[in-house]
């Protein structure tokens, strides 16, 4: 088990003020801003405290999620008790969609890495608008959900495939994609606090392998940490260990 609170949530219901005005990049939430905010216009707040757990695997679909503010990480945890993260969802992600399309339990846990607001829209207000804007916004949704299925894909293959290194890697740019900021000569920093254990469940590795290589790593040059950010020093040679 890992060492966030298990115990399910209480709704923590800041208001039901309309999330319409909220303004998200499009690259998070593969949804037109316009479609995205119609959908949950009018949706019900909900304050996640840092550690607590949204939803788990096999739980009951009542409704989606968008993150308004926060980080989120969409979990799978096996019998013997190790998580595999497979995603980080910030601002303007939306979660939990799939399970109230097909009708089936969570097949995933989705916990706040920080503390976090979302609008939660009811499995009945999802398949109303759905009906109403139909085909566009189903298209929208198809389209979210194949990039979904596209980086699991990524994720798999990576898995299979790739050597420790190359997963390594392929997690840093990934984390580096959604969090990164280029500060001049190619440096890119992960604008987001990242725990060795995080990057071990990401990549699906022994903990102590990736302090091994990410030490290895810091010493030539690859990699440096200012201020507990991981910086990309050298882009070209993670992307390096992918291909090779």
């Amino acid at each position: 088990m890992t060492g966030e609170d298990r115990a399910t949530p209480p709704r923590l219901v800041a208001s039901r003020r309309s999330a319409r005005r909220q303004k998200h990049p499009r690259r998070l939430s593969a949804l037109p801003a316009r479609l995205s905010n119609e959908l949950f216009a009018g949706a019900e707040m909900v304050r996640l405290p840092a550690g607590q757990v949204l939803y788990r695997a096999g739980d009951p679909a009542d409704g989606c999620y968008r993150v308004e503010d926060g980080l989120l990480k969409v979990t799978i945890i096996s019998n013997s008790g190790i998580e595999r993260i497979l995603a980080f969802h910030g601002p303007g992600a939306i979660i939990g969609e799939l399970a109230i399309i097909d009708g089936l339990p969570r097949s995933m846990s989705a916990v706040a890495v920080r503390d976090s607001a979302l609008s939660f829209l009811s499995r009945s207000a999802f398949e109303a608008f759905a009906e109403k804007h139909h085909p566009e916004f189903c298209q929208s949704l198809f389209r979210l959900l194949t990039k979904r299925v596209r980086d699991r894909d990524k994720m798999l293959a990576a898995t299979s495939f790739l050597m420790c290194k190359g997963r390594i890697a392929q997690t840093l740019l990934e984390l580096a994609d959604h969090f990164g900021q280029d500060v001049g000569r190619g440096r890119i920093v992960i604008r987001q606090k990242i725990r060795q254990r995080d990057i071990a469940a990401m990549a699906g590795i022994a903990r102590e392998n990736v302090t091994r290589i990410l030490n290895d790593w810091q010493r030539h040059k690859v990699l440096s940490r200012p201020s507990g950010y991981y910086c990309l020093e050298n882009k070209a040679l993670l992307e390096h260990q992918i291909e090779h």
